[in-house]
């Protein structure tokens, strides 16, 4: 017996080091690394080779480890990311030059990039851009818009790196976790499940819209070995949860009918083992299909998938008015209009949803991916119907976010499985599970018509778009309010009027998506100024300079800010590098190629619009002098850990290697507010800001020392130096609270904001952030090929609290509204996974310019204003634009695949 066992094991080095493994044939050495071995720095993207985040060294080659069988490894050397940042020379240079480069924002994709990285050092030790693109080219990422990758590697040979800064506000420092990011230590959802943990799988409906009828669960679960079966009756609270009040609408697990496919219906708990071995075609389901809306009109035209909500499937709208929008379009001298259409996009980050969860006493603590713990918890406590104090949401690092992990996902499944098993229970969404069930950019349709006047200014917009906000709700609320106060774009319009209504559909939830609704009415709104710019024989970027916003000018809503309106300024900056690129737009050295360079603009109210947004942060003293920072604002690889350090450690008068920083944990951190809506470091920003300089006050009272007072932490002493004189406080003297603080501060911000009345005019934000991008594109006429050659993007960012970290949300957004333009569009039973669905690989992404404004805002912490949105919202159009100067022809539909693009030429008379 134990000769044949030991014939069964693939024995081969890992780091170094001989390991044996009793892997059954075929299974993934993805799988057995992870699983087996515990190298959970090997993460599982897709399982299809499509991600490369699995990425390892097999004899020295890179190769998808979910790619290969566990066998095929037998006498071989295999290398993951964690043993070479330990011993590897080229992974130690390749390391420090991505931390200085930032080019690791979430880190999920990171040990991928590094493995694949070091193999082409070992070949090419200073290799060009080329060269790297080609390496990489098997790896996806979806934060970092790869050129900082490229740069990283480009420079890990190349002497001269610069030394960090001293963390003070506006200095480029390395993000403060990006080290373990990059050596493969840090725990996402799926890596942190204690061995033992029972497996929790989902069952999912198959069609958009489908009746069904359950057999005998309990027998089935008792003949394979499972431990329970969780349906809509183990739900013992509300089994309906949403993120915003009043529109909880989604079921935990439908009750008989199922609204859109990948609904959740039941889930199978049991060993791993077990769970594994489940033939799902005998699972005692039947579906009935029914007739599915899929389009607004569709839906429009249909039975009310949600009766209790209404008579129709309009779920919402939201309005502004400003003057007379018709009559003025009507005296207008020139008039641009059009109907632009986008389509579901998927957030596709690169970590599939993933956690576990397990009872301690009383208290149900559950351990995900999340943008918003806080949030999170109290869904919970109505789902399982418990007291807020018997929940507690332990954050892992998150691999992407972009939105989608605002709303619940693995969470009540876990917590309801974990309950009633009383064990440890986890779950990993595979990828198409993540692309069913995920929220996902709204589709829009969108009706525009504006007007300008003779000298150019304009005159008069009417827009009317319907967003199709899947069959339940999510944030659809959030973007029919809020697409009517951004369609304007940042100009001045006296005479305005805007609808959006959000429409229930058999699609899938969408929800929030970096922009909640702004990106796809800017590229209605800048197409349509191009379209006007032509008409009057204007350069298009003058057009809009002299239409732009200002300080002391009113929005559409009739908000007026003093100061920190920074949209002019970013369109300015982009002048020198349009005049260059018009010098080469036209042909090129192949006469069906033709150049064309395109510019937009985009601006984003930072934080919720219209109504309550706080975040308190909490810091403490210890008796040894040691400075806890409690920083529940979720990084999601924008970096949130780095800014608000960065704020605090400047309040306080203290450097960054001072302080210890404790994450999102909901039992020992007070509530930092969601990560959405590029409010992070505007809204949590000013809550660090204020919790520092209380807990500075604090702590110079203790020797009455000034205001400009120096502290100085050195070796677990602070020292306080005021006029000449130190002083040394005796903390240990002093009482200590419930958690060890002999000195502690929480402070709250929230943001002033006014509600809007009936016509939309208020005050729905305390500030906005503006942004202008520059596209420049070739266009081939007989594929209808689109290449993107160079972006320029200019941002007002207030204050950069970290140039570094602005360069890297700036490069991010960008490649993702390259994607949305061009190439994104998921569609429910055909793209579900990374190979079908296309996102921007390596070589899709041109170089980008950054050019960081820094018009100061009156309540931004040290000026600073909120980015993350703002980075994705001018691409798209920029890029529009650029194809239509280049060719004269105007796409209206995105993403402007080289299907539609050809046609679109054929129709307009190309050959």
């Amino acid at each position: 017996m134990d000769k044949n066992s030991r014939l069964s094991l693939t024995a081969f080095t890992l780091n170094g080091q001989m390991v044996e493994v009793d892997a059954p044939p075929g299974e993934r050495l993805s799988h057995s690394l992870r699983e087996r071995l515990g190298a959970r720095d090997v993460k599982i993207g897709c399982n299809a080779g499509d991600c490369g985040a699995c990425t390892v060294l097999v004899d020295g080659a890179p190769l998808c480890a979910c790619l290969m069988a566990t066998q095929q490894a037998m006498g071989k050397v295999v290398e993951t990311v964690s043993g070479l940042a330990a011993d590897d020379p080229d992974a130690k240079a390749l390391a420090d030059s991505f931390q200085a480069h930032q080019a690791a924002q979430c880190g999920i994709c990171t040990p991928g990039m590094m493995v694949s990285a070091v193999a082409l050092l070992r070949d090419s030790p200073q290799p060009d851009a080329t060269q790297v693109a080609d390496a990489l080219s098997g790896v996806l990422c979806r934060c970092t818009g790869y050129r900082k990758i490229i740069d990283a590697v480009v420079a890990a040979h190349i002497p001269g790196l610069e030394a960090p800064a001293d963390g003070s506000v506006g200095s480029p420092i390395p993000r403060i976790d990006g080290a373990a990011k990059i050596a493969g230590a840090e725990r996402f959802g799926d890596d942190i499940a204690p061995p033992d943990a029972l497996v929790l799988r989902v069952i999912r409906a198959p069609h958009d819209h489908a009746d069904f009828t359950f057999g005998d669960l309990s027998g089935f679960a008792r003949s394979h070995g499972l431990a329970t079966i969780l349906t809509a009756q183990d739900v013992p609270g509300r089994n309906r949860f949403g993120v915003i009040p009043g529109f909880e609408d989604q079921p935990v697990f439908a009750e008989g009918r199922a609204r859109f496919r990948g609904e959740a219906v039941a889930a199978l708990i049991g060993p791993a083992e077990a769970v594994t071995a489940l033939d799902m075609t005998v699972l005692p389901i039947t579906w009935a299909a029914l007739p599915a809306a899929m389009t607004c009109d569709a839906a429009m035209a249909a039975l009310p998938l949600h009766p209790d909500r209404g008579e129709t499937n309009e779920m919402c709208r939201g309005f502004v008015q400003c003057g007379h929008a018709e009559s003025a379009l009507a005296e207008a001298d020139v008039v641009a209009k059009g109907l632009f259409e986008t389509g579901f996009v998927e957030h596709a980050y690169i970590e599939p949803e993933a956690g576990f969860a397990e009872v301690h006493d009383r208290q149900v603590v559950v351990h995900a991916c999340t943008q918003a713990p806080g949030m999170d918890r109290e869904a919970l406590a109505a789902i399982l119907a418990q007291p807020l104090d018997q929940i507690r949401i332990v954050p892992t690092a998150v691999g992407g976010g972009f939105g989608s992990k605002l709303d619940l996902s693995v969470q009540p499944f876990l917590a309801l499985a974990a309950l009633k098993t009383r064990r440890a229970v986890r779950i990993a969404y595979g990828r198409v599970e993540s692309m069913q069930s995920s929220t996902k950019r709204h589709p829009a349709r969108m009706q525009v018509k504006i007007g300008a006047r003779k000298d150019g200014r304009l005159s008069g917009m009417a827009f009317d778009g319907d967003f199709n906000t899947g069959a339940y709700a999510s944030w659809g609320p959030t973007v029919s309010n809020r697409v009517p106060i951004h369609a304007s774009g940042p100009y001045r319009i006296s005479d305005y009027r805007a609808k959006a209504r959000g429409i229930y559909t058999n699609g899938p939830p969408a929800g929030a998506f970096r922009g909640f609704g702004v990106p796809q009415a800017a590229i209605a709104q800048e197409s349509l100024f191009d379209d006007l710019a032509a008409q009057l024989g204007m350069d298009p970027l003058e057009f809009r300079i002299l239409n732009a916003l200002d300080n002391d000018t009113p929005t559409v809503t009739g908000q007026v800010f003093e100061g920190g309106v920074g949209i002019k300024v970013c369109l300015e900056a982009l002048r020198p590098a349009w005049q260059a690129a018009h010098a080469e737009s036209g042909r090129t050295g192949d006469p069906a190629i033709r150049r064309g360079v395109g510019v937009a603009a985009g601006w984003y109210g930072c934080g919720n619009t219209s109504l309550p947004n706080p975040s308190t942060i909490k810091a403490g003293i210890r008796p040894d002098g040691t400075i806890v920072l409690h920083q529940g604002a979720m990084d999601i690889g924008q970096g949130a850990n780095t800014v608000i350090a960065q704020i605090f450690a400047q309040a306080m008068g203290v450097t960054m290697a001072d302080l210890t920083l404790i994450g999102g944990d909901t039992q020992v951190t007070p509530d930092a507010g969601k990560t959405s809506a590029s409010r992070q470091t505007f809204v949590s920003g000013n809550a660090a800001k204020l919790s520092g300089e209380t807990l500075r006050a604090q702590l110079l009272a203790l020797v009455n020392a000034g205001p400009e007072a120096q502290i100085v932490v050195s070796d677990g002493q602070i020292s306080i130096t005021d006029g000449g004189q130190m002083h040394m406080p005796d903390l240990r003297a002093l009482p200590v609270d419930g958690e060890g603080y002999s000195l502690a501060a929480s402070e709250t911000y929230d943001p002033p904001t006014l509600p809007l009345d009936e016509n939309g005019q208020g005050s729905p934000y305390a500030q906005f952030g503006y942004a202008a991008h520059l596209a420049v594109v070739d266009v081939d006429t007989r594929l209808g090929t689109v290449t993107p050659v160079r972006l320029v993007a200019a941002h007002d960012v207030g204050r950069a609290i970290n140039p570094l970290l602005v360069e890297g949300q700036v490069h991010g957004g960008v490649a993702q509204g390259l994607g949305m333009a061009l190439m994104e569009e998921y569609i429910p039973g055909r793209t579900e996974n990374l190979h079908d669905y296309l996102i921007p690989t390596i070589g899709d992404v041109p170089p980008i310019e950054t050019l960081i404004i820094e018009e100061p805002d009156p309540h931004g912490p040290f000026g600073a204003k909120g980015l993350g949105e703002h980075a994705l919202i001018p691409t798209a159009p920029a890029i529009l634009n650029a194809i239509s100067r280049a060719t004269g022809v105007r796409i209206r539909q995105v993403p402007a695949t080289p299907a539609r693009v050809r046609a679109a030429l054929k129709e307009a008379g190309y050959a």
